[in-house]
């Protein structure tokens, strides 16, 4: 289950916060930034695995294309920053 400080770098990543605690009560909002609503903040935690899913699979794919327009393989490359 995501913990609530990836979820509000999910919902809102340049938001400037403070917050003891799990809840959305217990969040400071400083900043410009608007802060997200409570509903907002529930809902993210649904979200979150599936954004993470599609965060891990765009790295994925940039680095496989990397690789392959360099030619070289995962282990040619950690061998090269050894």
């Amino acid at each position: 289950m995501a913990k609530s400080f990836e979820v509000l770098h999910m919902l809102c990543p340049d938001a400037i916060y403070h917050q003891i605690g799990e809840t959305y009560e217990a969040i400071d909002w400083f900043g410009e930034t608007p802060p997200i609503t409570k509903e907002q903040y529930e809902a993210g935690f649904a979200q979150y695995d599936n954004w993470k899913a599609e965060q891990d699979a765009a790295k994925a794919q940039a680095k496989a294309a990397l690789l392959a327009q360099l030619g070289i393989t995962e282990e040619q490359a950690k061998l090269l920053l050894s």
